[in-house]
Parts: C-alpha cells; structure tokens; sequence
C-alpha cells in the first residue's frame, strides 16, 4: 500500500467510525470548494452520519443551481461538538476563516502544493486535477452510492477547477470520473450553460470595462487588469459577477499571464491566472499566498508605488522560466 493510499485508508476509517461531523472549505467558496463539500456531505449522509457545512462566506450565485445549496451554513465560527472536522482544499487552517476548528480531530483533504500538514490526518494528493478528485475516491471508499446528485457537484468542481478543461493537471484520471459522473445521467452541457452562461448584464458592462482600461506588458505577454468599486459601482454589479473574468485576456493569443488587482478596504487582492507551464503559484508564494500552477492568488496589505511592477517582474520571470 501506497503512503497516498494509506492516508486515505485513515481518512476513510475515521469517517465510517464516526457519527458526526463538520466539513468546511476556504473563505471566498469557489466550483470545487462548493462541490467538494456537497458531494461529501451527501455520501457520509447517505451512511446514515450527520453532517454540517459551514462557510465564513456566501457562495457566489452563478451556484445556486447546485442541489442542496441551502443546507450551507454561513458563520465566522463553530461551537458545537463533532466527531472530526474535515477541511477541504485548504493549504493552511486559517484559510477558511472560521474560528473554533483548532483543538478538534482535522481532517486535511487537499491538493494544493503548499499544504502545511496542519491536520491530525492529512491526505494530500498534488496531481489531483481539482479537490473533487480525491473526494470522488474518498465515496468510492466508503462504499457511497455516487447519486446525480453527487455527480452534479462534483463535475462543477473539476469543470471550474479546470477552468474548463484547460489547465494543468488533467490526467486520464479526470476523464474516467467525468465518464462515471456522466453515466448518472448528468448534463454537462446543461451545467456548463449554469456557470459560463447565466450572468448578468451588469457583469457584461464590467467585462467592456476591465478590457478597455486593459495595460499589456513584457511584450504583450501579461495582461494586467485593475478593478475597484466605484467600477463595480458604476457597471451595477457585485462580487458575486467576478467569477472567472480574471480568465478574458487568456483568449487572446500572446498573452501568457493575467495578473487582476482588486482594491479593496484591507489593501490589494492579487489574483493570477496563467497559460501552459507558466508557474503562477511561485509567484503568489513570493507575496505570501498560493494556489495552483495556472490559478494562484494573495493579498498585499500595504501596497506601494513599486508594488506593481515587482508584481510584473515576478510573472515575466515565471513565463521566462517556462520557456527554457
């Protein structure tokens, strides 16, 4: 037995025997955090367990199509006693921005190469495609029935994880669970109309304007995309119309990288997104954060007039890399 197996023997033992549990997942809930809860939460149910969801933030509403939805709780923190909690696809415990989680059994389920092991069981698989791989496995090993329920969550989560299919990672592993999911009688098509077609006009407007203020650099190369309220103001929209626009200047041809400003009131949120085998997540570890290699994010607290161009320098070094 593989260490990768044997830690998911553990998980798997733990959860067949216990009866009560929490499952969380990082603040700011995307595809795969979302799917990989829901689909959890619903297998240990059907073994009779009972299961809490509960989140410091809303899920964005592109997912309010997402069945079981409403059993999401939304807290800054837990009190109640459970059996063991189990984080998913978080590198570190404060990631998901709950208090009360230390000092309980932690289960760490995750896929991001920056995991610091902070769980009392800690299953860490880095060739995951997305989150809901392992938790697919984790079904498979409890002898959970993968209903369309569960299918429909979890393809959400490999399809957005992926940025449809796109990203690194994506091994034949990907395609054979995406086979079983569709063999529950899933529409992917239909899926994939909920997330990509289903915003507002409000986000639209917003699109034409991040691309017209748009600033091209290291010869083209890296797209820089700056937001703040006021254009949010302006466009009519809110967070909830971001999902996914830091991926728009990837469509274009030269353009290997997108580095997106938001400002906000606690300083400057980066997020990254890349093409191929430009590294990202370096980058975002050199400023404190983290991610994946195409998908990658931090937060500068205290921003400065050279703070942008370090930004640059650091992506221009990672698309230089890739190519050598």
């Amino acid at each position: 037995m593989t260490p990768l197996h044997a830690d998911l023997s553990r998980v798997r033992d733990t959860l067949l025997q216990g009866h009560s549990f929490l499952l969380t997942s990082h603040a700011r809930p995307d595809g795969d955090s979302l799917g990989s809860q829901l689909a959890l939460a619903g297998a240990l149910q059907q073994l009779g367990k009972q299961v809490r969801i509960i989140n410091s933030d809303p899920a964005p509403a592109l997912y309010a199509f997402l069945p079981d939805m409403s059993t999401i709780e939304i807290a800054a923190a837990v009190e109640d006693p459970f059996d063991a909690v189990v984080v998913l696809e978080c590198s570190t415990l404060s990631r998901p921005g709950v208090a009360g989680l230390k000092g309980r059994l932690l289960i760490n389920i995750d896929h991001h190469a920056d995991n610091v092991m902070y769980g009392d069981i800690n299953w860490h698989d880095v060739s995951a495609c997305a989150c809901a791989e392992m938790v697919f496995e984790l079904i498979e090993a409890l002898g959970a029935h993968l209903t369309p329920a569960l299918a429909t969550h979890l393809y959400v989560a490999i399809l957005t994880d992926t940025g449809s299919f796109r990203h690194a990672h994506i091994t034949a592993r990907t395609f054979e669970i995406c086979r079983r999911v569709a063999e529950t009688g899933v529409d992917a098509a239909g899926v994939a109309a909920q997330v990509y077609n289903n915003s507002s006009l409000g986000r639209l407007r917003l699109t034409g304007m991040l691309l017209d203020q748009m600033q091209l650099e290291h010869d083209q190369r890296i797209a820089v995309l700056t937001l703040n309220d006021a254009m949010l103001a302006e466009a009519g929209c809110d967070s909830d119309d971001l999902e996914g626009i830091v991926n728009l200047p990837l469509a274009a041809r030269d353009v290997r990288a997108v580095i997106f400003l938001k400002e906000t009131d606690d300083g400057l949120r980066v997020s990254l997104r890349s093409k191929d085998a430009v590294d990202v997540r370096q980058v975002a570890v050199s400023f404190g954060g983290g991610g994946h290699l195409n998908a990658a994010g931090f937060t500068v607290e205290h921003p400065t007039p050279e703070t942008r161009g370090q930004m640059i320098a650091h992506v221009a070094t990672a698309i230089t890399d890739s190519d050598t």
